[in-house]
């Protein structure tokens, strides 16, 4: 209609081309921009984060470069707070959320998740000279958490007597851990086991708890009702299963550090 005209037609949700805005899109009009925006972490090492060459690099990164390579377009990373993972999707500044995103039904009220890559749980991150093994440890500690991560909710679900300390960005919350103004730091078990193991913080830090709460998934996620892009991911899924990519991709970025 007349609409396509105005100036305004990039932001009208649906309607022909002018509805093709990020987020919004098939896989058909992505190869039709030469270009796939992808929210990951820029601080979340070895899963998304920012190198020293100041690239995008990561387990998520290496999964994200794949699914721009098989659409034979560009991966334009956007890097997101842990609590923003949903909304960037609602608001159309991303195709796809690949930032170590746990499935869980709230979230998926809110965005379509495609079928998982990963499986994770909490793990416990306490200073080696006082290690948490047990939650009942925990009761009189100041716990750390990221905003919006399944470490804030499993807490203020089950432990409504555990004092929480929460932090936006991941970087906070190493330096509130470094300078101990949280006793422990709960998050997902794979970074968990990842932040105990790195450099000197194998002397300082242990995961003294390596499971706990149930056993979630990571999965990529899309704007709600974008069926088409969720389809797509779910079949290179498939394709990437057969070959063992995943596997290769823990090797790559992983398995260095844990």
């Amino acid at each position: 209609g007349a609409s396509a005209c105005s100036p305004h037609s990039q932001s009208a949700p649906g309607g022909g081309a002018a509805g093709a805005q990020v987020g919004d899109r098939t896989p058909e009009q992505i190869k039709e921009a030469g270009e796939i925006t992808i929210g990951i972490f820029s601080d979340k090492a070895p899963f998304g984060y920012i190198d020293a060459d100041g690239k995008p690099a990561g387990y998520d990164v290496v999964y994200g470069d794949r699914i721009a390579a098989d659409l034979g377009v560009t991966a334009k990373y956007v890097p997101v707070d842990a609590a923003a993972r949903t909304e960037v999707l609602q608001s159309n500044k991303v195709d796809i959320t690949l930032a170590n995103f746990t499935v869980t039904p709230e979230r998926a009220e809110k965005v379509d998740f495609a079928n998982p890559y990963f499986k994770v749980s909490l793990g416990v991150v306490s200073p080696a000279s006082a290690e948490i093994t047990d939650v009942s440890q925990l009761a009189g500690k100041t716990l750390i958490v990221t905003k919006g991560t399944t470490a804030e909710a499993y807490f203020e679900a089950n432990h409504p007597e555990v004092e929480l300390q929460k932090y936006d960005q991941y970087s906070d919350v190493y330096n509130a851990l470094a300078d101990g103004r949280g006793d422990v730091w709960v998050t997902d078990n794979t970074e968990a086991l990842a932040f105990s193991r790195q450099g000197e913080n194998k002397d300082k830090f242990v995961t003294g708890i390596t499971q706990l709460g149930p056993v979630d998934t990571i999965a990529g996620a899309v704007q709600k009702g974008n069926a088409p892009l969720r389809n797509w991911l779910n079949k290179e899924l498939e394709t990437l299963g057969k070959e063992k990519f995943f596997h290769k991709a823990y090797e790559k970025t992983l398995a260095p550090v844990y």
